[in-house]
């Protein structure tokens, strides 16, 4: 199916990006004193406040899912990024166990943020106990309800958590994140007046309709975090594909990832990094503005990602005659696919319900599901189901 963005109007659209940030009345602080990046060079730091938190964060935050070396984190905070994401459930909670300990005396000088996926009150605030313990801090900058697809699926208690939190002074602010829902829940939750602070998914594959409902929530004080910035993560060819060199090389992610830091209302960022390289590489995105270069660059690589990359847009939802959760099944692909990360995949494909993992779609004579977007939605729930069911 023809997707509802061209790249002629992706491009047209993406030229005056720059144009309209640098008019825009987003202010930014001074940069901070250079510090070392690579090869003993200096790193240009940027700063945004975070909606009306007042915390100053850094453009280049640090997602730290599927960090498994420390070093990387501490050379990151000695560095000067200080917006540092993990989560109760990240690599079995062993994750926030490694943040903390590589974190370490830094903690003052950084913001720590982390989510629970618990369902009600008591079970968010035993998390938040557990998290605090393996983090090895008295208290968490941001504590978000992890993962939150529409209004519906926050519940009174869960916010009364967070308010009791924040008077034991275990977080200082409250917060929500979602992969998808944005143009319903961003919205909701500027109207609601109790969250400070959303992580929302955010990169170049979305439509207008996403960038209004996070201007909402910015309008509103809401401090507004971007994740999947790089959409997808796909580095080189379709798989089974022969690699395209051309769209191979790291300058499409990094160009994604200035794409977003480029939006006024985005206040920073939390790209994935495992090693030194993604670290230096993604540095850039504070110190080269996005560009002309950039956007027609972006405009191949949708090109190249547009059959795989679902952008959450909510339109499959209850399409599928079986029952399946597209969506869901083709974000556990993209972790694999995208981000390399087989066994993050397999792991949230098998946490999903029952029917997602027992259903062939090759036992259906004709798929139900459409993407608007182009996504080849049986040829990828087909790799789905052969790598995790």
């Amino acid at each position: 199916m023809k997707s509802t963005t061209s790249r002629r109007e992706f491009l047209s659209a993406g030229l005056m990006l720059p144009l309209a940030s640098a008019s825009s009345g987003m202010s930014f602080l001074k940069p901070s004193e250079s510090a070392a990046g690579p090869a003993g060079s200096a790193v240009k730091l940027d700063y945004r406040t975070l909606g009306r938190t007042g915390l100053k964060v850094t453009t280049l935050g640090f997602g730290c899912m599927i960090t498994s070396d420390a070093s990387v984190i501490e050379r990151a905070a000695d560095i000067g990024i200080n917006y540092f994401d993990t989560a109760r459930g990240y690599q079995h909670g062993n994750n926030e166990r490694m943040v903390g300990a590589a974190l370490g005396a830094r903690r003052k000088q950084i913001v720590l943020s982390t989510k629970s996926h618990a369902p009600d009150k008591q079970g968010l605030l035993s998390d938040l106990d557990t998290s605090l313990r393996e983090l090895n801090t008295d208290f968490v900058d941001i504590w978000y309800l992890h993962a939150k697809g529409n209004p519906a699926e926050i519940h009174d208690d869960m916010i009364e958590a967070q308010q009791l939190a924040k008077r034991q002074g275990k977080i200082r602010f409250a917060g929500v994140s979602t992969h998808g829902g944005q143009t319903e829940l961003l919205p909701w939750l500027a109207q609601k007046g109790v969250f400070d602070v959303v992580l929302t998914s955010y990169n170049f594959t979305m439509d207008a309709n996403m960038e209004q409902a996070i201007a909402t929530a910015a309008k509103s004080g809401i401090g507004v975090v971007g994740m999947k910035v790089m959409a997808g993560g796909f580095r080189g060819a379709r798989p089974g594909e022969p690699a395209n060199e051309k769209l191979k090389q790291p300058g499409a992610l990094l160009a994604a990832l200035k794409w977003v830091i480029d939006k006024p209302h985005i206040a920073t960022t939390i790209p994935s990094m495992t090693d030194m390289d993604q670290l230096d590489e993604n540095l850039k995105a504070m110190e080269h503005p996005f560009s002309a270069a950039d956007q027609k660059l972006l405009a191949e690589h949708l090109d190249l990602i547009r059959p795989l990359y679902c952008r959450m847009c909510g339109k499959c939802d209850g399409a599928c005659q079986k029952g399946i959760k597209v969506a869901d099944v083709l974000r556990c692909l993209t972790y694999a696919d995208g981000y390399g990360q087989f066994a993050l995949g397999r792991e949230r494909f098998q946490e999903l319900t029952a029917g997602n993992g027992a259903v062939r779609c090759g036992d259906c004579a004709e798929c139900t599901v459409s993407c608007p977007h182009g996504v080849r939605v049986t040829d990828r729930m087909a790799r789905a189901q052969e790598l995790f069911a």
